[in-house]
C-alpha cells in the first residue's frame, strides 16, 4: 500500500500524518510506503516547521528528515491512497493531476473517522504549540483508523 498524505505547504499537517501513518504502520507489521506533499512550492526542500517537528518528537516520532515536496500529476499514478487535510488541498490536487485525476484514491484524512462528514484538518500554521497538539491528536486518531480499515489488504512484499 503506497500513502500519500497532503497539506498546503507540506511542512505543518501532512508530515506529521506521513510520521504518524509510517510509525503505525511499521508496529502493526505493514510494509507500507508512507509519504507526505504539499500543493503550493512555498516550502520545497525545507524540514517541516518547528512546532511539527517537536510535537512529533514529544509523542515518540522523529520527522527530523523529511523534506517539504510539492503535490505533481504523477503523485496520482504513485500512490494508492491520497489523504489530503482540508477541501482546498482536494480541489488543488484535482486541478494539479488534470487528466490523471481518479476521485476513488483522493479524500479527506478526516474521512476514515467521520464518513460523510467533510471535517478538514485545521492548519496550525499561525497557531500556537497548542494548536499543532490538537492537530497531531486528529491525525493519530485518523492514522488509526486507516490501519484499522485497511491493513487487512493484501501486504505488498
Amino acid at each position: 500500500m503506497r500513502i500519500l498524505m497532503v497539506c498546503l505547504g507540506n511542512i505543518c499537517r501532512s508530515p506529521l500524518a506521513e510520521g504518524i501513518l509510517q510509525t503505525k504502520a511499521k508496529a502493526a507489521g505493514l510494509n507500507w510506503i508512507v509519504d507526505s506533499a504539499g500543493t503550493g512550492n512555498y516550502h520545497i526542500g525545507e524540514k517541516p516547521h518547528r512546532l511539527s517537528q517537536e510535537t512529533a518528537l514529544l509523542n515518540g516520532i522523529d520527522i527530523r528528515s523529511q523534506q517539504c515536496r510539492q503535490f505533481v500529476k504523477q503523485d496520482m499514478g504513485r500512490f494508492d491512497r491520497i489523504y489530503v487535510m482540508d477541501k482546498d488541498n482536494y480541489d488543488e490536487v484535482k486541478r494539479i493531476s488534470g487528466a490523471d485525476w481518479d476521485k476513488k484514491k483522493v479524500s479527506l484524512v478526516l474521512s476514515e473517522l467521520y464518513p460523510g462528514e467533510e471535517r478538514e484538518v485545521p492548519d496550525p500554521w499561525y497557531g500556537t504549540e497548542k494548536d499543532f497538539h490538537f492537530v497531531f491528536d486528529l491525525l493519530e486518531k485518523a492514522c488509526d483508523a486507516i490501519i484499522k480499515n485497511y491493513q487487512t489488504l493484501p501486504r505488498q512484499a
